[in-house]
């Protein structure tokens, strides 16, 4: 599958609600860890799978971006899969999770656990 670079000036990469940003601050602070690193991965029935990791710094070629109390980082080979990905918190009667909006996904599975991505 070929998937178009990240560009930073003409790319808007990611984006995190409110309710995510609080969500993920309290996951982090539970955790022991530092930060954030969301990541995609080959996996699932549909193509690829996010990744979330709770890290105490990032690597060499990760990217970071800045939510108010909290910092993100994504490795760059994974950007161009999570352009314009909105994350946000939603909760669903006794249920509670993460939700990532990612405009350039085609699909996802049953689940909701892999999506696959447009070709460009």
């Amino acid at each position: 599958m070929t998937v178009t670079s990240y560009d930073p000036s003409q790319d808007a990469a990611l984006a995190v609600t409110d309710a995510a940003r609080a969500h993920i601050a309290g996951q982090i602070s539970r955790s022991g860890h530092r930060y954030l690193r969301l990541g995609v991965k080959e996996s699932g029935c549909n193509g690829f799978m996010y990744t979330l990791d709770y890290i105490d710094g990032p690597e060499a070629d990760d990217e970071r971006f800045r939510f108010e109390d909290i910092d993100v980082y994504v490795h760059r080979e994974d950007l161009p899969l999570v352009v314009g990905t909105e994350i946000d918190f939603e909760v669903e009667g006794l249920n509670a999770s993460l939700k990532f909006k990612n405009p350039r996904a085609e699909s996802y599975c049953g689940c909701g656990e892999s999506f696959s991505i447009k070709d460009d």
